[in-house]
């Protein structure tokens, strides 16, 4: 084929309605020692190109963005014709990387992109080479240059890597359906493991295969092969690799690389060590997670675990505590934390203390070891007091000595309490006085995600397993996660109503919204109690103790076994105006914080007004949350914002603003250098 060595001697092809690379005429553009199939479109036409390129009937795909980079008109003083306003690499989905069985990242690139469009079905990075380039030109903008470097949909090695030409295609009918995505499969996985029926759990799978396959009954026969298949291989599935449970472990490793994020295994003088974090753990972490709140969950003082599980969460648009990593290790040495730490990069996040496992702990063993309720009720009111006055004149030890010599009578309590929590009592209100503390939202949060956890893990058919780390790594990978996947699918498409009504009720805090304030009543001569009237029956009534205190205590059944419940929060939100009420110890916390700030700058230093700025842009965040929080409509806030953004349109050609001074002449040069390098760069292409 001869060689063309001009854009404009490239004529211009406008084919009908859809058209794929078979349609056009493609020309070889470049030199002897370099060339490229090219075909010049009307830039109108390069999504009609893109759809057309996906409907390929032997390989069916779809293409991402790889790289694009931009230029504004006129940026350029010297230019060849083939020179880009715009440029956008398109990658099929089915590559560049590989992780099927062995597989690794090809050398087409040293790192792993995160893109949103990937090929729609399970395993579907399978090293697929071809893609292509499309140039808007920069002297005839109208039109868009198609360089189509690879066009065959093959790996590195030469061979057909996906659709039905494929003969290692995985999956049942995956030749017929090839529109299985991670999304669909996670789907319906999630649904077999919620114990969701299979008549249903297939009714909702054609569904989403309906999306991109239509309606057709063998289709439908695939489909429910699939699912029937998928059900097998779930029940059928074991955590137990290897009799070894250490190799077990590393089978598991080895087999689920994409889902870890730090790896130790025991050897010597290092402990074990392992990170779990999905692929949609990290995508949640990214949402909710960055410049947002992270909190962590552990399970220690649970002997029925061969190691403990801490769990990091984020809150999600809900304010539900998110599990987005899962980490296994059997100290809590700096230096061993420092290392998966480092390796998540969690911590430039604020960390918040959260008292609930104290008072959880507390409020159960009082339960358990005080058979006297108001005794108690004075127990639990007492060791507020302590835990209260950590920022007043009260001193610890003398208030500890006191409370324990008045109910001396109670020995199973305070046994406990002397062995259990006197030695390190001061330990936890010293940095209880360190830390900000989390509110009883975030609290209560914490306290759902802890409940749902050890429901699922320490069911009495598995107790034989506990001991297992394999197993666990199993519970929380299969079943935990797919629990919280459910959910919120469940919450942002709006479907399975009965998941979503059950997530959003999963805090102790949402169920105390829905309790009205008529069905409150507070005692108003001594503020000793309030009164709750239960939404099941008039007739019942719950009475919360200590009220507007983060100490309250309920006579609720799920009170009475250390948690936080709907009425001791609802009876609190109502106290938070009341003056005669103590401050929740969250605010008490706040209020400190910006007391010492007060403290510290120097009049007339320049810490001072680094103080200021920071506080003021502190209090502006706060006022934008809490007008957002109240506001039902966005648009009003958005509208009084200072900052008014122009149209996105407008951005690409408004360029820099005429109220913005010229630059400098150094930047001139530094601009010209770039558009010499980029020149340079463009004609090695």
């Amino acid at each position: 084929m001869e060689i063309v060595k001009s854009i404009l001697d490239i004529p211009v092809q406008d084919p009908q309605a859809e058209f794929s690379s078979a349609d056009l005429t493609w020309k070889k553009f470049g030199t002897v020692e370099h060339q490229d199939d090219v075909a010049l479109i009307p830039y109108t036409r390069v999504n009609d190109f893109i759809i057309g390129e996906c409907c390929n009937v032997e390989c069916p795909t779809r293409f991402h963005i790889e790289r694009g980079r931009k230029r504004s008109k006129g940026s350029l003083k010297e230019y060849k014709n083939d020179e880009y306003l715009e440029y956008k690499l398109y990658w099929c989905s089915f590559g560049p990387e590989n992780y099927g069985e062995g597989g690794g990242i090809l050398p087409s690139r040293k790192y792993r992109l995160n893109t949103r469009n990937r090929a729609a079905r399970p395993q579907s990075m399978r090293g697929c080479t071809c893609h292509f380039a499309v140039k808007r030109l920069y002297t005839r903008p109208s039109f868009a240059l198609i360089i189509y470097n690879v066009r065959c949909h093959i790996n590195k090695s030469g061979f057909v890597c996906h659709g039905p030409l494929d003969k290692d295609a995985i999956g049942p009918g995956v030749k017929k359906i090839p529109y299985i995505s991670n999304e669909i499969q996670q789907k319906t996985m999630s649904m077999i493991y919620q114990g969701i029926p299979e008549e249903n759990v297939l009714e909702k799978h054609i569904e989403c295969i309906q999306q991109y396959c239509g309606s057709d009954a063998t289709c439908d026969t695939l489909a429910s092969e699939y699912v029937r298949k998928l059900g097998m291989i779930i029940k059928r599935s074991t955590h137990e690799l290897d009799r070894d449970d250490q190799a077990s472990i590393r089978m598991w490793v080895e087999r689920n690389k994409k889902s870890i994020f730090f790896y130790q295994d025991a050897f010597e003088m290092d402990p074990f060590i392992l990170g779990i974090q999905t692929e949609w753990q990290l995508q949640q972490m990214v949402c909710f997670g960055r410049h947002n709140l992270v909190a962590a969950d552990s399970t220690f003082g649970i002997k029925r675990l061969k190691y403990p599980l801490c769990t990091l969460l984020v809150f999600d648009s809900r304010h539900h505590a998110l599990p987005v990593a899962w980490i296994i290790r059997p100290s809590v040495v700096k230096s061993d934390m420092s290392k998966w730490t480092k390796a998540l990069n969690t911590f430039c996040c604020p960390i918040l203390f959260s008292l609930w496992r104290l008072r959880s702990s507390w409020l159960k063993n009082v339960v358990k070891k005080c058979s006297n309720i108001e005794v108690q009720r004075e127990i639990f009111k007492r060791l507020s007091k302590i835990v209260y006055g950590t920022w007043g004149s009260v001193y610890t030890s003398v208030a500890l000595e006191e409370c324990i010599q008045d109910f001396v009578d109670q020995t199973a309590f305070v046994d406990y309490f002397r062995s259990s929590w006197m030695p390190k009592i001061e330990m936890w209100l010293s940095t209880l006085k360190s830390f900000p503390l989390a509110s009883q939202e975030a609290s209560g949060a914490i306290e759902a995600y802890h409940v749902k956890l050890k429901t699922k893990l320490f069911d009495d058919s598995h107790l034989g397993a506990l001991l297992r780390v394999d197993w666990l790594v199993h519970k929380l990978t299969t079943e935990l996660h797919s629990t919280y996947w459910l959910n919120r699918y469940a919450d942002e498409s709006n479907s399975f109503q009965n998941v979503k009504e059950e997530y959003i009720a999963s805090t102790s805090w949402h169920r105390a919204l829905q309790i009205p304030d008529s069905a409150v009543t507070l005692d108003d001569k001594y503020n000793l109690f309030a009164k709750v009237a239960s939404l099941k029956g008039s007739s019942i009534t719950h009475i919360v103790w200590n009220p507007g205190s983060d100490y309250a205590f309920c006579d609720c059944a799920w009170s009475m076994q250390g948690n936080f419940c709907k009425h001791v929060i609802k009876v609190n939100m109502m106290c938070g105006n009341d003056k005669a009420c103590e401050l929740s110890m969250s605010s008490r916390s706040f209020r400190e914080i910006l007391k010492d700030l007060w403290k510290k700058p120097m009049d007339n230093s320049i810490i001072l007004d680094e103080s200021v700025a920071w506080s003021h842009q502190m209090l502006d965040r706060i006022k934008q949350l809490v007008e957002l929080n109240s506001s039902n409509d966005i648009g009003i806030v958005v509208n009084n914002m200072p900052l008014k953004w122009i149209s996105k349109k407008g951005r690409k050609f408004v360029g820099i603003p005429t109220s913005f001074p010229a630059l400098p002449s150094t930047s001139k040069s530094n601009l010209q250098k770039k558009n010499r390098k980029w020149k340079r760069l463009s004609r090695l292409r």
